[in-house]
């Protein structure tokens, strides 16, 4: 199958409801053909503050978040590109806010550890610091699937176009962006550089993200989206929970790659 689907989801602070909310979304999107799934951002646990989130936190090796994926794609049989989880950092008092690939076995086939943290002052009423409780990663990462080589990233990485073009560079035609987009700058850069990342790099660019109100306050965007290679959003979700699906066409790719071969001037 060469569907997939993004998974746009309200998480909250009780992980099992929201292991609930995720399933039933998911074989939303198994039923309508994908065999690719992608959730959103904190897709397991959105804390009503980034202190009680961190303290959720799960172990690499005992992770039910991770064990929840792999369940789930081995009794469907297909890929899930899990948003993130927050992962113990090994020898330091933060956390890590990882996706984690998963194959259709249930397998481990990639792990991707945010690298741009999100500390900025938007004009709400606190400032975002992500960086006192998350350990940033320093990797980018490609992942060979059926569907093409995904690179990942995570929500305040669509950014920072180097990222991209570095995966690009190491084989990506398809880009994740799990997110939990605020909905001040969702609704001016959201789309836009979305739209961006998938011209420059002439790649499909999956955008699942959280939307709606969650506890303790916080508002996130959704808009959840699936721009193909030339720019255009070919799938979208934009209020509340659902799945928008879209066809992952290799032809398109290398037609736009074709078209306007930029990319030769890229190096590894």
């Amino acid at each position: 199958m060469s569907q997939a689907a993004i998974i746009q989801m309200c998480s909250g602070p009780d992980r099992e409801a929201n292991f609930l909310e995720a399933s039933r979304l998911m074989t939303q999107g198994v039923e309508q053909g994908a065999g690719l799934l992608v959730l959103p951002e904190c897709f397991s646990l959105m804390g009503r503050s980034d202190e009680e989130r961190f303290a959720g936190r799960e172990e690499v090796d005992d992770s039910p978040s991770l064990r929840f994926l792999q369940s789930f794609a081995a009794r469907h049989g297909v890929w899930i590109v899990g948003g993130s989880i927050s992962i113990s950092s090994p020898g330091t008092n933060k956390a890590t806010n990882s996706s984690f690939v998963v194959d259709s076995l249930g397998d481990i086939k990639a792990r991707y550890d945010k690298i741009h943290l999100f500390d900025a002052n938007i004009g709400d009423k606190k400032p975002y610091h992500e960086s006192t409780s998350i350990q940033a990663g320093d990797k980018p990462v490609v992942v060979d699937t059926p569907f093409g080589r995904i690179g990942l990233s995570i929500c305040y990485d669509l950014r920072f176009p180097e990222l991209y073009r570095k995966l690009t560079a190491m084989g990506a035609t398809i880009i994740t962006v799990p997110s939990a987009f605020t909905v001040s700058t969702g609704m001016v850069h959201w789309e836009l550089l979305l739209r961006a990342r998938a011209v420059e790099n002439l790649c499909y660019v999956l955008a699942p993200g959280q939307d709606g109100k969650h506890p303790g306050g916080r508002r996130t965007y959704g808009n959840s989206m699936i721009v193909e290679p030339w720019g255009s959003v070919i799938s979208r979700s934009p209020d509340g929970p659902g799945v928008a699906l879209a066809e992952i066409e290799p032809k398109r790719i290398t037609d736009a790659r074709n078209k306007i071969p930029c990319l030769k001037y890229l190096s590894s």
